[in-house]
């Protein structure tokens, strides 16, 4: 079939050929040799981006579409293109971002052939993706396609039963800031778009979760830190999370962790700390343990909410939260008269 590639090529079958075909050559192309063939690439992702959404002189056909999508299954279009991203130019980049996206959207009956086909044909392209954050060069795309992914929840799931998925506690540390950034982006979509899965996750994965999001809540880096008890509390705010979140108040030294924030310099991880704080404090059902810490430490709280400044939020339920939570914490037992 080498004879297409020698012609301009006509159908969309043929755009999805003649572009694998010049991918294939990135892997061995010479210096000089390689801009020619990422124009080329470019050329004809530009040409099958017309097919998909059409342009000034002509407008999109479904038969074209379909004929375009099933080429591109047949041929793992979107595996050599996410495995040779990298030598890619930045525009192709940015249009393999919309030929996946585009693909995602693409219906037949009520199923994507796209999920399906990254599900049971060709898993090995979220593998790629999830491993994206490795790369400076590419990490930003694969993250945009990722995040495309797990709309659906049936490839959130996949991601997150993946041993992989951990790596992603890491990669929010990478020194490369817009990096770090858009992997915790990905690591919050992933823990709470799909709610019912998030919670059956967290519940089946509590132990793991905790040890991965307490070392970045204890990490140096102030970003990494703000955005980690962000997550959490975003976690322990959500009622459908029930399970985790009786384990998680049950848990004394998820108690002293708060604790500590609550004495960081930064005004900012105090209300963090705060907002965590308060569900210990008001929980009816908090066990002897949690309870002997909130005692024995009774009169810290009280000194701490003398400096405590949330006026200038302007955030009227965050003062009565405060207010709230400093009362509860006045009708504690003193710690002499506390019963043994």
């Amino acid at each position: 079939m080498a004879f297409l590639f020698k012609r301009n090529p006509k159908t969309p079958s043929e755009y999805v050929r003649a572009l694998n075909d010049q991918v294939s050559k990135l892997d061995y192309s010479s210096q000089e040799n390689s801009k020619k063939y990422q124009d080329e690439c470019s050329k004809y992702l530009k040409s099958m981006k017309v097919i998909l959404h059409g342009d000034d002189e002509v407008d999109p056909q479904p038969d074209q579409i379909t004929q375009l999508a099933q080429e591109i299954y047949t041929t793992d279009c979107l595996y050599h293109l996410i495995a040779n991203l990298r030598k890619l130019d930045f525009d192709s980049r940015k249009d393999v971002v919309i030929l996946f996206s585009t693909l995602l959207r693409r219906t037949a009956g009520n199923k994507s052939p796209t999920v399906d086909y990254l599900l049971n044909t060709k898993p090995e392209i979220i593998t790629l993706l999830m491993k994206g954050p490795e790369s400076s060069e590419i990490g930003l795309i694969t993250g945009q396609i990722l995040r495309d992914c797990i709309k659906f929840e049936v490839i959130n799931r996949y991601v997150l039963y993946n041993p992989l998925f951990w790596n992603f506690f890491k990669f929010v540390q990478i020194p490369t800031f817009e990096i770090a950034t858009d992997a915790m982006m990905t690591l919050h979509e992933l823990l709470t778009i799909h709610k019912k899965l998030v919670s059956e996750f967290l519940d089946n994965n509590y132990d793991n979760f905790m040890t991965a999001i307490n070392k970045l809540i204890r990490s140096e880096n102030y970003v990494t830190k703000r955005q980690s008890i962000k997550l959490l509390n975003e976690l322990v705010s959500q009622r459908s999370n029930q399970q985790f979140l009786s384990k998680f108040f049950d848990d004394a030294n998820n108690l002293k962790l708060t604790m500590l924030l609550l004495t960081d310099k930064s005004k900012n991880l105090q209300l963090e700390g705060f907002h965590t704080l308060k569900f210990f404090v008001v929980n009816p059902k908090r066990p002897q343990k949690v309870t002997d810490i909130l005692v024995k430490n009774k009169e810290n709280f009280i000194e701490f909410f003398k400096t405590f400044d949330v006026a200038s939020y302007h955030d009227m339920n965050l003062i009565e939260e405060r207010d709230y939570t400093l009362k509860e914490i006045k009708n504690l037992p003193d710690r002499n008269h506390q019963s043994t």
